[in-house]
C-alpha cells in the first residue's frame, strides 16, 4: 500500500466514524435542538465525504479494507455522585467530535498536498471540495464548547 491509499484509508474510516459519532451524539441530545439538527446535517457531510473516498480509492485500485463498525455509544458513564450528567456527556461528546474532525482535517490537508505535488487533479478536486466542510465541522464543535462549557461547568 502506497502513502496515498494509506491517507485514503484512514481518511475513509475517520468520515466513517465520524458521522457515526455525529448521529449518535444527535439521537443522544435529541432536546438539544442546535445539537440534534447541526450534528445529522454535518455527519451527511461525513457520509458522502466517505463515498467519495470510496470512489476515488476504487479508480486507484486501493482496498478499503472494512473498518470495524464504530461503537458511538462506547462512552465512559459521566456521572457526579452516581447520576449521570447530561451536560458533562454533551460535553465529552463535543469534545470527541472535535478531535476526530481535526483528525480528518489533517489528513485532507496531507491528501491535498500529495495530490498537488503529483498533479492528481481528481485528488485535489475532492480534497479541495471536501475539506471545508471539515473545517466548518470543527469550528462548530468548537463554538459549542465555548458556548455550553461556562454554564455546564459552573453549575456542577
Amino acid at each position: 500500500m502506497n502513502g496515498v491509499s494509506h491517507t485514503l484509508l484512514a481518511l475513509h474510516h475517520g468520515e466513517k466514524r465520524l458521522a457515526a459519532h455525529l448521529t449518535a451524539t444527535a439521537e443522544r441530545h435529541s432536546a438539544e435542538h442546535e445539537v440534534h439538527h447541526v450534528a445529522t446535517d454535518l455527519a451527511h457531510w461525513s457520509r458522502e465525504h466517505a463515498r467519495r473516498l470510496a470512489r476515488a480509492a476504487q479508480d486507484r485500485d486501493t482496498d478499503l479494507t472494512p473498518d470495524p463498525d464504530p461503537d458511538p455509544d462506547d462512552l465512559p458513564a459521566w456521572t457526579t455522585d452516581g447520576h449521570p450528567q447530561p451536560g458533562l456527556l454533551l460535553l465529552h461528546d463535543l469534545r470527541e467530535l472535535h478531535l476526530a474532525a481535526t483528525e480528518n482535517s489533517l489528513l485532507w490537508e496531507m491528501l491535498a498536498q500529495v495530490a498537488q505535488a503529483t498533479s492528481d487533479d481528481e485528488l485535489l478536486t475532492l480534497a479541495s471540495s471536501c475539506h471545508p466542510q471539515t473545517l466548518r465541522q470543527m469550528r462548530w464543535t468548537n463554538t459549542m464548547i465555548k458556548t455550553l462549557s461556562p454554564q455546564i461547568l459552573s453549575s456542577l
